[in-house]
């Protein structure tokens, strides 16, 4: 966690609490992506990873990729991006979430949206300056997606034999487990029953966990004063933006002498001045009555031209946008539907049999499905759905790069292009 005297640092922009930052971002990023990290890394390798990192989440402020690479400066702007995080994608929830010890029954499911896009709308135009400078040839870009699909192809095959051995897991420990809606044991205490001297150090990392949720806890109840905090940093930060634009103007106003009577070079200078104002404006009206003129003219020629094309292209466009309708109203009744909550992470596997009620000696049922658990059924015909549209979607594309194609082939003379 960041030392107090650190975020006061960061709040007045010390340039002694930029390494602090650079470090703790760099840590807390590598462990959200999965990645390894040490602490020799050198400090142009954490800076170049963080600045990718958010650039990737969608952080759009440019002050921040301008940051020197040797962290001499910026200790302010950091400790916004790292505000940031904490509020735009849950920071700490996730760094919970991937800390915590697994049961090895786990597997990640997502029925949501991707709005990775929607987290993109409001970021820079420009990419940052360790982005791909260079044109990439064509050919290499479908050699690397060949190489994806069959690396995915692998890991969908593994990721099958790793649900047949656990569904032997669960099958064969049913039965043995006390808390009855699970019923059976899981990997973790599978390993556990067949290794019992690793319990110490399953302890250490429940203890570890343990102490990670009183400090999530803690943080929970400090976390609104944390935020009316960081609102005095802005409000000190659009202060010296105000400070440094007035006397941006102060020294804009006194950058001209003023005329006296003991200065007769200062009034010639001044009239110089004032009749240059005045043909600049002169040619200045000029020039905005000629590109309003031109500009009325293009958009009447326009405005014709859209007239014809209309007509030429009337059928092609309404296929368009009758297919385009089509495509809005079969996914209407799916998203009008009243839908369960979305679901978006990892989530335990539990076996259930064709008949998972149990029955006591005097035949009532103690058996009960929990209220956020949810079958695989569901989870498939979720899955179908959004694999249903994207396919639409991605037919939709096709027609429409196919047809921007044929339009470029039949301006290109001497050039025979054959649909594959």
């Amino acid at each position: 966690r960041p030392a107090p005297d650190t975020l006061r640092r960061a709040r007045f922009d010390w340039p002694q609490a930029s390494l602090d930052f650079w470090r703790l971002l760099y840590a807390l990023l590598k462990q959200i992506h999965g990645a390894k990290w040490t602490e020799s890394d050198a400090i142009d390798t954490q800076i170049r990873f963080v600045k990718s990192a958010l650039w990737y989440h969608g952080y759009g402020r440019p002050e921040l990729y301008r940051l020197p690479s040797d962290g001499s400066a910026g200790s302010r702007e950091l400790l916004l991006a790292f505000s940031w995080l904490l509020h735009r994608i849950s920071l700490l929830e996730q760094l919970l979430a991937r800390n915590r010890v697994k049961t090895g029954d786990e597997t990640s499911v997502c029925t949501c949206e991707d709005d990775l896009l929607n987290s993109q709308k409001g970021t820079t135009e420009k990419a940052p300056e360790y982005g791909l400078e260079d044109r990439v040839d064509v050919r290499y870009l479908q050699w690397l997606n060949g190489k994806l699909r069959f690396q995915w192809q692998s890991l969908h095959a593994q990721h099958q034999e790793q649900c047949k051995l656990l569904h032997k897991i669960h099958l064969f420990t049913s039965g043995s487990h006390m808390d009855q809606l699970l019923g059976h044991l899981s990997v973790t205490e599978t390993d556990l029953v067949r290794q019992p001297e690793n319990y110490e150090q399953l302890l250490q990392l429940l203890e570890s966990e343990t102490m990670q949720l009183e400090a999530f806890l803690e943080w929970k109840q400090l976390e609104l004063v944390y935020w009316q905090w960081m609102e005095t940093v802005l409000d000190n930060m659009a202060e010296e933006g105000n400070m440094c634009e007035s006397q941006d103007a102060r020294v804009e106003k006194s950058g001209l002498p003023k005329a006296t009577s003991c200065c007769p070079w200062a009034d010639r200078l001044t009239g110089q001045i004032d009749r240059l104002s005045r043909d600049l404006t002169t040619l200045h009206n000029q020039l905005h009555e000629l590109v309003t003129h031109r500009k009325a003219v293009w958009c009447e020629k326009v405005k014709t031209r859209g007239e014809e094309l209309q007509k030429e292209g009337f059928s092609a466009t309404a296929r368009k946008i009758q297919e385009s309708v089509e495509l809005k109203l079969h996914d209407l009744t799916y998203l009008c539907a009243p839908k369960k909550k979305k679901m978006h992470g990892s989530c335990r596997l539990v076996f259930r049999s064709e008949h998972p009620a149990r029955k006591t000696g005097f035949g009532r049922s103690v058996f009960k499905e929990p209220a956020s658990s949810v079958s695989a059924a569901e989870v498939i015909r979720e899955l179908q759905m959004r694999e249903a549209s994207l396919q639409r979607e991605l037919k939709q594309l096709r027609e429409e790069c196919r047809e921007r194609l044929d339009g470029i082939a039949e301006r290109l003379d001497g050039v025979i292009c054959v649909s594959p």
